[in-house]
C-alpha cells in the first residue's frame, strides 16, 4: 500500500476518533433535548464544572479556598492529599446528581409549559452561573487531570501499520492517541446503555412523553419534577465523562466550556433527540473537517478544522433540517 493511501487512512482513523470525543457532549444535549424539548446551552459548562470538581477532590483542594483567604487574611490551600481517582469520580457524581435536585427545584419548577425559547434563556443564565461558581469554588488556574487513562501514541499500532507499507518506503506507521481510543470504547457503551434505557425502560417512555407534552405527561400520573431530576443527573454523569476525556486531553481550563459550540452541527447532522445521531454525527463531522484539512486545508491557508463542521451543518439544514436520525416534523397545514 502506497504511503499517500495509508495518509488518508491515518486521517480518516483519527477523524473517527475527534468524532468521538465530540459526540460525548452531544450525548447531554440529546438527553435534555428529550425530556424537556429545550437546547441545553449550559452542558458545556457542566462538563467543565465537573472537571474541576473531580481535580479538586483528587488533590484535596479545599473549595472557595482563594475567597475564605481574601475574607479572613488566611493561607488555606488544600485538606490533605486528596482522593483516590475511584472515590473522586463517585463523589463528583453525587454533587451533579445534587446539582440537578438544586437546577429542578429552584429553576425547573417555575418553567412548566413555558415557552421553548425561555427555557433555552434559563440555561443560558444557568451556563453563566456555573461558570462563575466553579471559578469561585475551584480557581480559574489550568489544571491537569489524571485518572489512569492511557495516552500517547500506540507503539503497537505504530509499528504493525508500519508493515503494511510498500518495501522501501520508509513509512514510519499511523499515529493514534490512546485517550481517543479510549473514549471511543466509553462512548460505545454508553450509547447502549442510554439507548437500551430510553427505549426499553418505563422511565424512558417517561422521558419523551414530557418532551412531546408537559401538561399531558402530567395528566397520566408522570412527575415532572421526578424526570427533569432523574434526566439532568444522567446530563451530569454524561457530562463528567466527557469532562475526563477533554480534560486528560487539553487540560482542565474554562475554555473547556466551548466544547458546547462544536456539539452543535454534531447535533444538526445527527438530529436533536436521537441518542445513536449523536455518535454518527460526531464521526461525520470528525471525518470530514479531518479530510478536508488534509486535502484543501493548505489552499485556503490552514485552520478550516475551526469553521468546516458549521458551514457543513449549515449546507445540511437545507436538505434535512431535522437531522439524520431526528423525528420528522409532521404538521397539520
Amino acid at each position: 500500500m502506497s504511503p499517500e493511501l495509508l495518509n488518508v487512512l491515518e486521517v480518516i482513523i483519527n477523524g473517527l476518533l475527534a468524532g468521538v470525543m465530540y459526540s460525548l457532549v452531544a450525548l447531554g444535549f440529546v438527553l435534555i433535548y428529550k425530556a424537556s424539548g429545550i437546547f441545553n446551552y449550559a452542558q458545556g459548562v457542566m462538563a467543565l464544572f465537573a472537571a474541576l470538581t473531580l481535580v479538586g477532590f483528587q488533590t484535596g483542594q479545599i473549595p472557595f479556598a482563594h475567597v475564605i483567604n481574601t475574607i479572613f487574611g488566611t493561607h488555606l490551600e488544600t485538606w490533605g492529599p486528596g482522593l483516590p481517582t475511584f472515590f473522586a469520580i463517585l463523589l463528583t457524581m453525587g454533587v451533579m446528581v445534587l446539582f440537578a435536585y438544586l437546577v429542578e427545584r429552584i429553576v425547573l419548577r417555575h418553567m412548566v409549559n413555558q415557552a421553548p425559547i425561555i427555557l433555552f434563556m434559563t440555561t443560558i443564565g444557568l451556563a453563566y452561573f456555573m461558570e462563575g461558581f466553579g471559578d469561585l469554588m475551584w480557581g480559574a488556574d489550568i489544571k491537569t487531570m489524571d485518572v489512569g487513562l492511557p495516552s500517547g501514541a500506540s507503539t503497537w499500532f505504530e509499528t504493525m501499520t508500519a508493515g503494511w507499507a510498500t518495501e522501501g518506503s520508509n513509512y514510519p506507521g499511523m499515529y493514534v492517541d490512546m485517550l481517543d481510543v479510549a473514549a471511543a470504547g466509553i462512548a460505545i457503551l454508553l450509547v447502549i446503555v442510554l439507548t437500551l434505557f430510553s427505549q426499553y425502560t418505563k422511565t424512558g417512555r417517561a422521558l419523551r412523553a414530557v418532551a412531546d407534552d408537559h401538561q399531558a405527561a402530567l395528566t397520566v400520573g408522570i412527575s415532572l419534577r421526578t424526570i427533569w431530576v432523574i434526566v439532568w443527573s444522567i446530563a451530569g454523569f454524561v457530562a463528567l465523562v466527557a469532562g475526563i476525556m477533554w480534560g486528560a486531553k487539553s487540560g482542565v481550563q474554562f475554555s473547556l466550556s466551548l466544547i458546547a459550540l462544536k456539539a452543535l452541527p454534531v447535533l444538526i447532522l445527527g438530529g436533536f433527540t436521537s441518542i445513536p445521531g449523536a455518535i454518527v454525527g460526531g464521526l461525520i463531522i470528525g471525518v470530514g473537517e479531518k479530510l478536508f484539512e488534509y486535502s484543501i486545508g493548505g489552499m485556503l491557508g490552514g485552520a478550516t478544522e475551526n469553521w468546516f463542521a458549521y458551514v457543513l451543518a449549515l449546507f445540511f439544514l437545507m436538505f434535512r433540517p431535522q437531522g439524520l436520525f431526528g423525528e420528522r416534523i409532521i404538521e397539520r397545514v
